[in-house]
């Protein structure tokens, strides 16, 4: 069977120590909870095309190409089984402020401190930010215990 995955990129917006964090609503994915801006990737988009394109429609800003950085990959095995691949991006230079520019699947935007990222933060964007924090580009996440060696 062919293995299809959705692919994500994911906006690691920082302001000194905090990060912008916007809470779901409305969507059927972890409403209530906080997310790092997203979305996924088109089919006529390259993965910076599409976090650009993600950022100005979900927070309002405008990021540029050099003024992103891919800083990690996620491989996650979502509890219902479906694979998705996250492109975890770092940027601190935008133009414009971020606000919530999706109040129908956004309750709330907010700068969280990098030690104060609230318990109910999507696990899948926790996991993202301890990459990123850790400086470790790749990590899995809901697969079983990987093997040394696969045969």
């Amino acid at each position: 069977m062919t293995y299809t995955s959705f692919v994500d990129v994911l906006l690691i917006a920082t302001r000194g120590e905090e990060i912008l964090l916007a809470r779901r609503a409305n969507t059927g994915y972890s409403d209530g909870l906080w997310n790092l801006p997203s979305g996924k990737l088109e089919s006529d988009e390259d993965l910076e095309a599409a976090m650009i394109r993600e950022a100005h429609e979900e927070v309002g800003i405008q990021l540029s190409r050099k003024d992103i950085r891919m800083v990690a990959a996620l491989h996650l095995r979502a509890p219902e089984g479906q694979g998705r691949v996250g492109f975890f991006f770092h940027a601190d230079k935008w133009i414009g402020e971020p606000f919530n520019a999706e109040p129908h699947k956004c309750s709330d935007l907010r700068w969280f401190h990098r030690e104060e990222i609230p318990a109910d933060t999507v696990p899948y964007t926790r996991a993202g930010l301890e990459l990123f924090w850790r400086d470790e580009h790749f990590g899995l996440s809901g697969w079983p215990a990987p093997a040394d060696f696969v045969s």
